[in-house]
Protein backbone atom coordinates (compact mmCIF):
# COMPACT_ATOMS: atom_id res chain seq x y z
CA UNK A 1 0.00 0.00 0.00
CA UNK A 2 3.17 2.28 0.79
CA UNK A 3 5.26 1.33 -2.10
CA UNK A 4 4.84 3.86 -5.39
CA UNK A 5 4.99 2.13 -8.99
CA UNK A 6 7.57 3.58 -11.46
CA UNK A 7 4.99 5.42 -13.13
CA UNK A 8 3.94 7.50 -10.05
CA UNK A 9 7.77 8.45 -9.34
CA UNK A 10 8.36 9.43 -13.01
CA UNK A 11 5.45 11.97 -13.23
CA UNK A 12 6.06 13.58 -9.80
CA UNK A 13 10.04 13.76 -11.34
CA UNK A 14 8.27 15.64 -14.17
CA UNK A 15 5.99 17.84 -12.36
CA UNK A 16 8.62 19.13 -10.15
CA UNK A 17 10.97 19.46 -13.52
CA UNK A 18 8.27 21.68 -15.46
CA UNK A 19 7.65 23.91 -12.13
CA UNK A 20 11.36 24.62 -11.83
CA UNK A 21 11.31 25.82 -15.48
CA UNK A 22 8.71 28.00 -15.15
CA UNK A 23 9.91 29.60 -12.70
CA UNK A 24 12.91 29.99 -14.15
CA UNK A 25 11.35 31.35 -16.94
CA UNK A 26 9.04 33.92 -14.95
CA UNK A 27 12.89 35.07 -12.88
CA UNK A 28 14.29 35.65 -16.98
CA UNK A 29 11.17 37.41 -18.14
CA UNK A 30 11.41 39.57 -14.97
CA UNK A 31 15.18 40.97 -15.22
CA UNK A 32 14.88 40.83 -18.62
CA UNK A 33 11.81 43.74 -17.63
CA UNK A 34 13.93 45.29 -15.27
CA UNK A 35 17.04 45.50 -18.11
CA UNK A 36 14.82 46.86 -20.68
CA UNK A 37 13.40 49.46 -18.14
CA UNK A 38 16.82 50.76 -17.26
CA UNK A 39 17.71 51.07 -20.28
CA UNK A 40 14.56 53.68 -21.20
CA UNK A 41 15.92 55.55 -18.64
CA UNK A 42 19.59 55.68 -20.16
CA UNK A 43 17.90 56.41 -23.41
CA UNK A 44 15.55 59.62 -22.15
CA UNK A 45 18.17 60.85 -19.80
CA UNK A 46 20.99 61.21 -22.68
CA UNK A 47 18.46 62.92 -24.79
CA UNK A 48 17.84 65.54 -22.22
CA UNK A 49 21.80 65.86 -21.71
CA UNK A 50 21.46 64.30 -18.32
CA UNK A 51 22.27 67.46 -16.80
CA UNK A 52 18.13 69.09 -16.53
CA UNK A 53 18.27 71.00 -19.72
CA UNK A 54 15.65 71.41 -21.90
CA UNK A 55 14.74 68.50 -23.88
CA UNK A 56 17.03 68.00 -27.73
CA UNK A 57 18.62 71.40 -27.08
CA UNK A 58 21.68 70.52 -24.94
CA UNK A 59 21.56 74.44 -23.86
CA UNK A 60 21.71 75.27 -20.69
CA UNK A 61 18.71 78.23 -19.52
CA UNK A 62 21.58 81.28 -19.17
CA UNK A 63 22.23 80.53 -22.48
CA UNK A 64 18.88 81.69 -23.25
CA UNK A 65 19.06 84.45 -20.95
CA UNK A 66 22.55 85.66 -22.34
CA UNK A 67 20.73 86.02 -25.83
CA UNK A 68 17.81 88.05 -24.84
CA UNK A 69 20.72 90.57 -23.16
CA UNK A 70 22.36 90.57 -26.38
CA UNK A 71 19.25 91.02 -28.35
CA UNK A 72 18.23 94.21 -25.62
CA UNK A 73 21.62 95.84 -26.00
CA UNK A 74 21.48 95.63 -29.60
CA UNK A 75 18.12 97.21 -29.58
CA UNK A 76 19.66 100.16 -27.57
CA UNK A 77 22.58 100.63 -30.01
CA UNK A 78 20.09 100.91 -33.12
CA UNK A 79 18.18 103.45 -31.06
CA UNK A 80 21.47 105.48 -29.44
CA UNK A 81 22.71 105.32 -33.60
CA UNK A 82 19.54 107.02 -34.54
CA UNK A 83 19.84 109.70 -31.90
CA UNK A 84 22.56 110.68 -33.23
CA UNK A 85 22.46 111.05 -36.51
CA UNK A 86 19.01 113.13 -35.53
CA UNK A 87 20.90 115.31 -33.40
CA UNK A 88 23.76 116.05 -36.26
CA UNK A 89 20.50 117.20 -38.32
CA UNK A 90 19.23 119.14 -36.07
CA UNK A 91 22.36 120.73 -35.53
CA UNK A 92 22.39 122.12 -39.59
CA UNK A 93 18.95 123.01 -39.43
CA UNK A 94 18.08 124.37 -35.93
CA UNK A 95 16.29 123.91 -33.54
CA UNK A 96 13.44 125.95 -32.00
CA UNK A 97 15.51 125.95 -28.36
CA UNK A 98 18.98 127.47 -30.39
CA UNK A 99 15.68 129.93 -32.06
CA UNK A 100 14.10 131.45 -28.91
CA UNK A 101 17.72 131.63 -27.48
CA UNK A 102 18.65 133.60 -30.37
CA UNK A 103 15.17 135.74 -30.10
CA UNK A 104 15.59 136.45 -26.48
CA UNK A 105 19.73 137.61 -27.34
CA UNK A 106 17.92 139.82 -29.62
CA UNK A 107 15.80 141.51 -27.18
CA UNK A 108 18.15 141.79 -24.69
CA UNK A 109 20.13 143.71 -27.25
CA UNK A 110 17.70 146.04 -28.10
CA UNK A 111 16.73 146.64 -24.34
CA UNK A 112 20.43 147.62 -23.51
CA UNK A 113 21.71 149.86 -26.71
CA UNK A 114 21.06 153.27 -26.15
CA UNK A 115 19.14 155.01 -28.90
CA UNK A 116 21.93 157.04 -29.78
CA UNK A 117 24.32 154.20 -29.47
CA UNK A 118 26.56 153.75 -32.89
CA UNK A 119 25.82 151.71 -35.50
CA UNK A 120 28.71 149.54 -35.17
CA UNK A 121 27.36 148.52 -31.36
CA UNK A 122 23.75 148.65 -32.59
CA UNK A 123 24.67 145.58 -35.05
CA UNK A 124 26.59 143.68 -32.49
CA UNK A 125 24.07 144.09 -29.48
CA UNK A 126 20.77 142.93 -31.76
CA UNK A 127 22.28 140.77 -34.49
CA UNK A 128 25.74 139.74 -34.01
CA UNK A 129 25.38 138.36 -30.82
CA UNK A 130 21.58 136.80 -31.42
CA UNK A 131 23.83 134.98 -34.24
CA UNK A 132 26.69 133.75 -32.24
CA UNK A 133 24.03 132.13 -29.31
CA UNK A 134 22.22 130.23 -32.67
CA UNK A 135 25.72 129.15 -33.44
CA UNK A 136 26.60 127.70 -30.05
CA UNK A 137 23.51 125.98 -29.53
CA UNK A 138 24.05 124.53 -32.62
CA UNK A 139 27.09 123.75 -31.86
CA UNK A 140 25.74 121.46 -28.57
CA UNK A 141 23.96 119.73 -30.17
CA UNK A 142 26.80 118.39 -32.99
CA UNK A 143 28.75 117.86 -29.92
CA UNK A 144 26.22 115.76 -28.51
CA UNK A 145 25.49 113.99 -32.20
CA UNK A 146 28.90 113.21 -31.97
CA UNK A 147 29.93 111.75 -28.54
CA UNK A 148 26.62 109.41 -28.88
CA UNK A 149 27.73 108.44 -32.57
CA UNK A 150 31.12 107.80 -31.09
CA UNK A 151 29.92 105.57 -28.29
CA UNK A 152 27.87 103.41 -30.27
CA UNK A 153 30.54 102.78 -32.46
CA UNK A 154 32.74 101.86 -29.92
CA UNK A 155 30.59 99.55 -27.67
CA UNK A 156 31.18 96.40 -29.39
CA UNK A 157 34.69 96.73 -28.02
CA UNK A 158 33.81 96.57 -24.28
CA UNK A 159 31.28 93.63 -24.85
CA UNK A 160 31.25 89.61 -25.01
CA UNK A 161 34.86 88.89 -26.88
CA UNK A 162 33.79 86.68 -30.09
CA UNK A 163 30.64 88.30 -30.22
CA UNK A 164 28.92 90.53 -32.64
CA UNK A 165 25.60 92.07 -31.42
CA UNK A 166 25.70 95.24 -33.32
CA UNK A 167 23.91 95.65 -37.06
CA UNK A 168 25.38 96.65 -40.09
CA UNK A 169 22.94 99.39 -40.46
CA UNK A 170 23.74 100.23 -36.81
CA UNK A 171 27.05 101.29 -37.86
CA UNK A 172 26.11 102.81 -40.62
CA UNK A 173 23.70 105.33 -38.95
CA UNK A 174 26.21 106.18 -36.00
CA UNK A 175 29.09 106.93 -38.82
CA UNK A 176 26.23 108.88 -40.10
CA UNK A 177 25.98 110.43 -37.14
CA UNK A 178 29.25 110.85 -36.82
CA UNK A 179 29.83 112.78 -39.89
CA UNK A 180 27.00 115.22 -39.63
CA UNK A 181 28.24 115.91 -35.54
CA UNK A 182 31.67 116.73 -37.16
CA UNK A 183 30.56 119.43 -40.33
CA UNK A 184 28.31 120.76 -37.68
CA UNK A 185 30.25 121.35 -34.69
CA UNK A 186 32.76 122.76 -37.63
CA UNK A 187 30.44 125.64 -39.10
CA UNK A 188 28.92 126.27 -35.29
CA UNK A 189 32.69 127.30 -34.51
CA UNK A 190 33.48 129.28 -37.86
CA UNK A 191 30.29 131.47 -37.51
CA UNK A 192 30.86 131.63 -33.65
CA UNK A 193 34.24 133.59 -34.08
CA UNK A 194 32.61 135.39 -37.30
CA UNK A 195 35.37 133.23 -39.67
CA UNK A 196 32.10 132.23 -41.60
CA UNK A 197 29.36 134.87 -42.58
CA UNK A 198 30.62 137.53 -40.19
CA UNK A 199 29.58 141.07 -39.54
CA UNK A 200 28.69 143.16 -41.84
CA UNK A 201 30.82 146.42 -41.83
CA UNK A 202 29.23 149.65 -40.37
CA UNK A 203 30.21 152.54 -41.82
Amino acid sequence: MGTRTVDETGAETETETGAGTANANRTANGTGTEFEHDETAAEAAGATGGTGTEPGTGEAPGAEEGERAENASGVGQGAAAVVSAALGVVSLTGSWLGTVAAARETLVGQLGTSADAGVATQVKEVYGDAWQTSALWGGLFALTALIVGAVVLARPAFGTPGRTVQAPWTKSVAWAGVSLGVIGLLLAVLKYTDVLLGLPAAG
